[in-house]
């Protein structure tokens, strides 16, 4: 890769949704979080290419109610606007409080409690205007396939809104959503995602001289879609953001994904970078109705941050920003103080298959090649105790490497669990004392080891297309989260007694 080019995906992993915001020469975006906790991870840039994680916007349970969210619901789609001085983030938690704002001074936060806005609908965006401020969202249709875009006038301090209408029904593709509004000279532009996310996902444009419409649909959509290409590397684009440089150059964040060996991608939907051109009349157009694999760098001076350490030896107060939780963490179940330079997990009753919290702490597979290792020391007392490192989909599909007590002895097994089904693929007596465990990923499968004293034990290898988002998903339906390593414990019934102390983990990518 040239030094002037950079390449696609910008944030790799599961970080879909993206919206982004410029403020003076800085730049913060966010992206969805489903149901892992803390919410809505918020990033930080000055050349639009390198990112550094801030944290995340919502970090209390009374900001993040996750309870029995299954996967795939929680936090969708997140807005990031800067007006007067505050920054604000809307968003859904869908099956709680729906729609809803948080604000703060500084994008590290603290950030508000939430003001509830809307239960109809997902997707919600914010348009600041003259003294107005305008509320978009995909509100729900008289089908559940084909919603329309709504728009209301809101007042973010109490939540309520007016003048709510229908102002576009898209183009006559599936799931019209995502939408953004702008003020693009004398015209608002609509910028929204249509065909399901998934393969046919595209990006779409309207605008109208008035906020609340007629909007007329753009004579060249989709304006950016693979749907027709499917030879090209990334795929499923949509869900876009615009933002505009000082320079007055406009650029796009949004969504797409990486399959691997057919129509398999397990990464999750990640988020991409382009430049956006308009045309003599003013519409918003991408180069070739496509999105290339690399582009030359914006025109900002090149800003790298510090690379974070591939190890995490835990010696910290705080959980560093990469790590999430599987729903909001029971605070009895897991502790950095208990033992210190150790993350410390109590199994609660809740195995990995349930719907509700979990002891388990995990961050986002990055890289098709990566391998992670983890020291884990942990002598079960009872046979329904467990503990390891696991790769996650979602609940009912995940690869556990497991050490536990079997008919007395101390042993390391790694199981699959596919659609709720969990088979044993390997096994090995795991002797007494702290074991170090592996995780080794390329992009057709995941390899597990366990070294016991001196002692090297390959458990076995399980395929990445059985986390895949196509093979994960119900009902036709693209699963909306990618694949999440970590570590966890669990009782599998009753809580356990015996507590799981990991060392250290490590993320390292692999060079191939």
């Amino acid at each position: 890769m040239s030094p002037k080019n950079f390449k696609n995906p910008i944030l790799p992993g599961f970080h879909p949704d993206p919206s982004i915001c410029r403020v003076g020469r800085e730049f913060y975006l966010v992206t969805s979080s489903f149901e892992y906790f803390p919410g809505v991870p918020i990033f930080h840039s000055r050349d639009l290419v390198n990112w550094r994680q801030l944290g995340h916007v919502l970090t209390r349970k009374s900001q993040l109610d996750l309870a029995n969210a299954p996967s795939s619901c929680g936090i969708y789609a997140p807005t990031l606007r800067y007006h007067n001085g505050l920054f604000y983030m809307i968003t859904t938690n869908v099956g709680r409080i729906g729609n809803f704002v948080v604000s703060a001074k500084r994008p590290e936060g603290p950030w508000s409690d939430p003001v509830a806005i809307d239960q109809d609908g997902i997707d919600p965006s914010l348009l600041f205007d003259e003294g107005r401020v305008y509320y978009t969202h995909c509100g729900s249709g008289k089908t559940f396939e084909y919603p329309s875009i709504k728009q209301a006038e809101v007042d973010l301090g109490t939540g309520k809104y007016r003048t709510k209408k229908v102002i576009w029904k898209g183009t006559g593709g599936q799931w019209v959503e995502g939408p953004h509004l702008f003020k693009f000279g004398s015209w608002y532009t609509l910028i929204a995602a249509e065909g399901g996310t998934s393969y046919g996902h595209s990006i779409v444009a309207a605008r109208s001289k008035k906020p609340f419409g007629p909007f007329l649909g753009c004579p060249h959509n989709p304006i950016l879609t693979h749907r027709d290409r499917p030879k090209l590397p990334i795929q499923a684009l949509g869900h876009s953001d615009f933002v505009e440089l000082e320079s007055g150059e406009f650029w796009a964040v949004l969504l797409g994904i990486r399959p691997r060996f057919g129509r398999y991608h397990h990464l999750g939907r990640e988020t991409m970078l382009c430049p956006v051109k308009f045309t003599a009349d003013g519409w918003p157009v991408f180069e070739n109705g496509q999105l290339r694999s690399s582009y030359p760098l914006p025109k900002l001076e090149p800003h790298p941050f510090e690379t974070p350490p591939a190890r995490d030896d835990f010696d910290l107060p705080k959980l560093r920003h990469d790590w999430q939780f599987v729903r909001n963490p029971v605070a009895r179940d897991w502790s950095l103080k208990a033992r210190p330079g150790f993350l410390r997990l109590i199994g609660s009753s809740a195995t990995l298959d349930d719907v509700t919290a979990q002891s388990a702490v995990v961050r986002r597979q990055q890289h098709f090649d990566c391998v992670c290792r983890t020291k884990l020391d942990f002598n079960p007392k009872s046979e329904n105790e467990e503990a390891g490192l696991f790769v996650r989909a979602r609940e009912g599909f995940h690869y556990d490497l497991s050490l536990r007590r079997v008919n007395g002895e101390r042993r390391l097994e790694l199981f699959s669990t596919i659609n709720g089904k969990r088979c044993s693929i390997g096994s090995a007596k795991a002797g007494s004392g702290p074991i170090e465990l592996e995780v080794a990923a390329d992009a057709r499968k995941y390899t597990f080891t366990g070294f016991i004293g001196k002692r090297r034990h390959t458990l076995g290898s399980l395929p990445t297309r059985g986390l895949s988002g196509e093979c994960v998903s119900k009902h036709g339906q693209m699963h909306f989260t990618g694949t999440m390593i970590g570590v966890y414990a669990s009782g599998n019934g009753p809580r356990c007694r015996t507590p799981a102390d990991f060392d250290w983990f490590e993320y390292a990518k692999r060079e191939v």
